[in-house]
C-alpha cells in the first residue's frame, strides 16, 4: 500500500479513480448475507511508488509516470537528438540508394568487463555488421530489456557508454523501446540493436563472391574478448589483466573499399571467433581453404589463458577484428591499408581460399601437419556478447 496523510489512509484507486477502500469487517459482513461489494465500496490499491530507490521498479515498465521519470531522466538525456525529441511511434527517415540491413541482440556477463561493457559492445556490434556489409552506418535503434532491481547507476552507465560509442562512429540512436521484467526474470540488462546502413560498395561483398586464390587476411590478434569476459566472470587472477578488443572496425573496412581493393567478402569474428567465420563462409562459398596457424596473430597472455582452460584460439570470441577476403593481387594493398588505422595495426595475411572440397579448411601447424578446423558443436563460452 501506497503510505500517504491519514485524512487518505482508506482510500485507493480505482479504474484511475479515488474510492474508499472496504473495512475487512464490512466484507465479512456482507459475505455473510450474500451480498455483493460494489467497487464503489472496496478495490485493492497498489500505486506506483513515489521514489524509484535506486533501483529499477516494475513501474518502470508500466507506461505510467515512472516509466516517463526513467526516461526523462535517464535514457532521453542520453540518447538526445532530433528524432527522439519528436517523440513519435518510430523515426521518419530519408533514404536514398541501397542500404544494408541488420539486427543483434546482446545478453553478455557481466555487464562490465575489462575493455568493454555491453552498451558499448550493443552499438559496436551492429555497426560492425553493417560494415561487414560494405555499409556505413547511419541509424540505430535500441531495445532494452532491464531486470527488476537493476541498480539505476548500472543503467546510466550502459546508456552513456551507448551514446560515445555512437558519437565516436557518427551514427544516432533513433529510435527505441524499453520493458521491465520481474527479479529473477532476465540478468540485469538484455539489450538489441538494430541498424540501417548506406551501402558504399560498387559491387556485392558477401560470402558467394569468394575465389579460390583469394588471400584472407585478418585485421589483427584474436582472442581477446572471449577471454576477457570469462576471466572477468568466473574471477580468473591472470598475472595480467587481459581487455577485451571490443571497437568499431568499419573505418578500416571501409578504407578497403575506397582504396579499390578488390574485397570480396568482410566478416567480424564474434562467436566461435575465426575458426566458425572461414568454416561458414567456405562452406556458402563451396571452396576450400588453407590458413597458416604461424601466422595468425595471437597474444602471448592469450595464449597461455586459452592452453590453461584448454581452448582452442581460433574458436574464441573477438569484438573487434574481422577477417577480409580479397583478391591476391590485392593482398599486400590491403594489408597496408588497415596497418593504417589503429583498431587494425596488427593485420596480417593468413592463408589463401583453395581449390578443394566444398567448406574443408585446413590449418598448417609448425611442423607442417595441417589439421581440419570446423566449428564447434557446443558452447565453451556462452554469454559472450
Amino acid at each position: 500500500m501506497h503510505a500517504g496523510t491519514s485524512a487518505w489512509r482508506d482510500h485507493g484507486l480505482v479504474g484511475g479513480r479515488l474510492r474508499r477502500l472496504l473495512p475487512l469487517s464490512r466484507l465479512a459482513e456482507a459475505g455473510a448475507q450474500g451480498g455483493i461489494v460494489s467497487d464503489r465500496d472496496f478495490a485493492l490499491s497498489c500505486p506506483a511508488p513515489a521514489s524509484d530507490g535506486g533501483t529499477v521498479q516494475l513501474a518502470h515498465g508500466g507506461g505510467g509516470r515512472a516509466m516517463e521519470r526513467l526516461l526523462d531522466t535517464i535514457i532521453r538525456p542520453a540518447f538526445d537528438n532530433p528524432a527522439l525529441a519528436r517523440r513519435h511511434d518510430g523515426a521518419v527517415l530519408d533514404l536514398s540508394g541501397p542500404v544494408a540491413f541488420t539486427t543483434d541482440s546482446y545478453v553478455v556477463k557481466p555487464l562490465f568487463f575489462p575493455g568493454g561493457d555491453i552498451g558499448s559492445l550493443a552499438v559496436n556490434g551492429t555497426v560492425n555488421d553493417l560494415a561487414m556489409c560494405g555499409a556505413r552506418a547511419a541509424h540505430l535503434s535500441v531495445g532494452l530489456i532491464l531486470e527488476e532491481g537493476l541498480p539505476l547507476d548500472d543503467l546510466r552507465r550502459v546508456v552513456a557508454s551507448m551514446r560515445a560509442a555512437a558519437d565516436a562512429v557518427g551514427v544516432q540512436l533513433v529510435t527505441g523501446d524499453t520493458k521491465v521484467v520481474d527479479h529473477g526474470k532476465a540478468d540485469g540488462i538484455f539489450i538489441n540493436t538494430a541498424g540501417l546502413g548506406k551501402i558504399i560498395a560498387a559491387t556485392p561483398i558477401e560470402p558467394g563472391e569468394v575465389r579460390a586464390g583469394d588471400a584472407i587476411i585478418v585485421s589483427g590478434d584474436i582472442g581477446r574478448h572471449g577471454i576477457a569476459v570469462m576471466a572477468a566472470r568466473e574471477g580468473f587472477g591472470f598475472e595480467t589483466v587481459i581487455e577485451s578488443d571490443c571497437a568499431a572496425i568499419g573505418e578500416p573496412a571501409l578504407a578497403l573499399i575506397e582504396a579499390g581493393v578488390a574485397v570480396h567478402c568482410l566478416r567480424d569474428m564474434t562467436r566461435g571467433g575465426l575458426a566458425s567465420a572461414v568454416v561458414e563462409i567456405a562452406e556458402t562459398a563451396g571452396v576450400a581453404m588453407a590458413l597458416d596457424e604461424a601466422a595468425i596473430p595471437v597474444r602471448d597472455d592469450v595464449n597461455a589463458a586459452c592452453e590453461l582452460l584448454g581452448l582452442d584460439p581460433l574458436h574464441v570470441a573477438n569484438e573487434g577484428r574481422f577477417v577480409a577476403f580479397v583478391a591476391a593481387g590485392d593482398a599486400e594493398r590491403a594489408v597496408d591499408v588497415l596497418r593504417g588505422f589503429p583498431v587494425s595495426a596488427g593485420a596480417t595475411r593468413i592463408g589463401a581460399v583453395a581449390e578443394g572440397p566444398a567448406g574443408q579448411v585446413t590449418c598448417s601447424g609448425a611442423l607442417g601437419v595441417a589439421r581440419i578446423i570446423d566449428m564447434l558443436s557446443g558452447e565453451q563460452l556462452p554469454r559472450i556478447c
